[in-house]
């Protein structure tokens, strides 16, 4: 399994929108097979920052669901919304 932790910095008057569109993308990626969890997590310390940190069962799954129909659909317009590009990671979870 493998965790996926991507940050994402809205721009300072389009952090709502951001925010629910991230959650549209987390409702599509909860139906896509091989999802496992989702978790949002949003800055203390910068209220424009959303950090989303998503399980899958592999690779080569979340390489899927990036080229899927579903995910372009979910984040349509997402590129207007950000400060800067997000950035994301992944990682293997646990042993």
């Amino acid at each position: 399994m493998i965790g996926v932790l991507t940050h994402h910095w809205a721009k300072p008057d389009r952090v709502e929108e951001a925010r629910k569109l991230l959650d549209r993308n987390g409702l599509a990626q909860s139906k896509a097979p091989g999802f496992g969890s989702r978790h949002t997590l949003y800055s203390l310390s910068d209220p424009t920052k959303i950090t989303t940190l998503v399980t899958w069962e592999s690779n080569g799954i979340y390489d899927a669901w990036r080229a899927s129909p579903a995910r372009a659909a979910a984040m349509a317009g997402a590129d207007a919304l950000w400060a800067r590009p997000p950035e994301s990671e992944r990682f293997q979870v646990g042993g």
